[in-house]
């Protein structure tokens, strides 16, 4: 009886330790799990910035563009109206050629 008795109180231990085991696992788990989460919202929070920084400087390129574009297209019209009126033509000019190819 004593035999059995001692396995008994040995499976008992063994499966105390077990279950002390699986609770500390199961901590460590969760204490992994919410710094993890943390660390994911910290890093939409960023990623949330930067986006809204990108949109922000592309819309301001746009806008830049756009200037640019009206601009040149000022420009051309103001060389048209000097031809037109006999003056020297600056259109024809490669350089001008190259900048309007350029622009999207």
């Amino acid at each position: 009886m004593e035999n059995s008795d001692s396995k008994i109180a040995e499976l008992t231990e063994s499966r105390q330790e077990l279950l002390g085991r699986i609770q500390n696992l199961k901590q460590d788990l969760q204490n992994w799990r919410t710094k993890l989460d943390g660390q994911v919202k910290v890093y939409r929070d960023e990623l949330s910035q930067l986006k809204q920084s990108l949109t922000t400087e592309v819309e301001q390129l746009r806008t830049e563009f756009q200037d640019l574009r009206t601009t040149l297209q000022q420009q051309q019209e103001d060389v048209t109206l000097q031809d037109d009126s006999g003056e020297t033509k600056e259109a024809g000019s490669p350089r001008n050629a190259v900048i309007a190819q350029d622009l999207p």
